[in-house]
């Protein structure tokens, strides 16, 4: 049982409110409830794992008897699969909620494939992304209509898979310079978004899946957002680059995770501007983690707001990812400003040194911040 309600049924007790034998009965109750929600993980876990593979069995058995089927037969299965799982979903709900979740999940997943496979049948090939856009309408509604994590995780997923698949074909068709860029702007802000969707505030399941969303995918999203910027980015290759395409693709970048942020934060949400301020002023102005040693200053910047909102909101995973991000920014300065102007055994010294006291120092500070996050001190 959580120490906060064991001490407060102690206050309670003392001030008259609850008498003793009624807070017993409250310890008990949560002593049991603790103790089901603890056994549910491994539950869940297979569940989870079993979905997957039954998912994976299904579409391997239909990819290796594909070409033996017949269009109506193809066509056929397509609806087949993706109303069976929805409709398994649904009959066991009610008796077991994680399994019909579970199977409406992979419902959704599902729904992706048979997309696909129509446009194959029909020989739809004109616009892929639009394939992408189905899927995330279907997964946009799946998650309106049943309001579970899972489906929420791919929605989350799915709209922005569109989007910056939408954007490849048009910059590419265009022949715009680095368009990879917007892309790596607008999904990395939109992770940032995702992580910092949850507060002091006690989240639900649909918030936390967005949170863990959004942890998994910074790190490597900010990866591809250092290397994927250059000194002209964002402009025309040629003149056949429309100046109005590129406004449309960075305001989408940057309003869209904009949007989100305040969807979930509201008044809470003014940091995410400045989290779009330093991503455009990285992409437009600073250039790639390359030679130049303001983009490492302005990686470190990030890195630290990421810390300082993770202290005001009292969240301690984003002082933990933020640590991370400023110690990867101190090795990278260090190997690519450093290292290559001292010898191999100073280097070698140096290195050591910087990852004895630096670390060391790093992870006092990490601790003292996530202590502070947490109201300990």
């Amino acid at each position: 049982m959580a120490g906060d309600l064991s001490q407060r049924l102690v206050e309670w007790t003392r001030a008259g409110v609850i008498d003793e034998p009624t807070a017993d009965r409250i310890r008990a109750f949560e002593r049991q409830r603790s103790g089901s929600a603890r056994m549910r993980w491994p539950v869940l876990i297979a569940i989870a794992f079993g979905s997957l593979t039954v998912g994976a069995g299904v579409l391997l058995f239909v990819s290796a008897h594909w070409d033996a089927m017949s269009p109506q037969t193809r066509f056929a299965l397509v609806i087949l699969l993706v109303s069976v799982f929805h409709v398994a979903g649904a009959f066991v709900a009610e008796r077991f909620p994680a399994m019909g979740s579970a199977l409406h999940a992979v419902g959704t997943v599902a729904l992706g494939a048979g997309i696909f496979l129509a446009g194959q049948i029909f020989n739809l090939d004109e616009h892929w992304p639009g394939g992408l856009m189905l899927w995330a309408v279907g997964g946009a509604l799946a998650a309106m209509l049943l309001k579970d994590a899972p489906q929420v995780t791919l929605a989350a997923i799915l709209a922005p898979a569109w989007l910056a698949a939408e954007w490849f074909v048009a910059a590419d068709d265009l022949r715009v310079v680095n368009s990879d860029a917007v892309i790596a702007s607008g999904l990395c802000l939109l992770a940032v978004a995702y992580f910092t969707s949850v507060g002091r505030e006690r989240a639900g399941v649909r918030r936390r899946a967005l949170l863990w969303i959004g942890g998994i995918a910074l790190l490597p999203l900010a990866l591809a957002l250092a290397f994927a910027s250059d000194d002209d980015v964002a402009y025309a290759a040629s003149e056949r680059a429309a100046p109005t395409l590129i406004a449309l693709g960075w305001t989408l970048a940057l309003g869209i995770p904009t949007a989100v942020a305040a969807f979930f934060r509201r008044r809470e949400s003014w940091p995410i501007l400045v989290a779009a301020v330093w991503t455009a002023a990285l992409a437009l102005l600073i250039g790639p983690l390359t030679n130049d040693t303001a983009s490492y200053a302005w990686w470190a910047v990030g890195a630290i707001g990421l810390v300082a909102w993770g202290v005001h909101d009292s969240r301690p995973e984003r002082v933990n990812v933020g640590a991370v991000m400023f110690a990867a920014t101190v090795l990278a300065f260090y190997f690519s400003q450093v290292m290559d102007k001292l010898g191999r055994s100073v280097s070698l010294i140096g290195l050591g040194v910087l990852f004895l006291i630096g670390g060391w120092a790093l992870e006092r500070v990490r601790r003292q911040l996530v202590h502070q996050a947490r109201g300990d001190a």
